[in-house]
């Protein structure tokens, strides 16, 4: 048996794996893996990163399905606009009660 990603003609597609840790919660991305499959990359997710039963579900998504930003163009993407500091989650509060906020 090769090692998968060995040679051009061997190597499996890498997959995201997001998991959910409990009801009301969002996914979470937790690390990547490579499988041949979807089926087989949720299996793989399973024993990877849920060992302790973190999880309630696991998503796996093709690494190539997904778009990122250029981390080199990290400021003109994310840096808040002068003056306007209040559009920040961080400002406002939540009533009490709510939670996973």
């Amino acid at each position: 048996m090769t090692t998968p990603g060995y040679s051009e003609k061997e190597s499996w597609p890498l997959w995201e794996v997001f998991v959910r840790a409990g009801r009301g919660l969002s996914h979470v991305h937790v690390g990547s893996l490579h499988a041949p499959d979807a089926t087989l990359a949720v299996r793989n997710a399973r024993d990877l990163y849920t060992r302790r039963r973190e999880g309630l579900s696991i998503w796996v998504v093709p690494a190539a399905a997904v778009t990122t930003s250029d981390p080199d163009a990290r400021d003109e993407w994310f840096e808040s606009p002068a003056g306007k500091n209040y559009r920040h989650a961080v400002y406002y509060t939540h009533a009490e009660g709510v939670r996973h906020l």
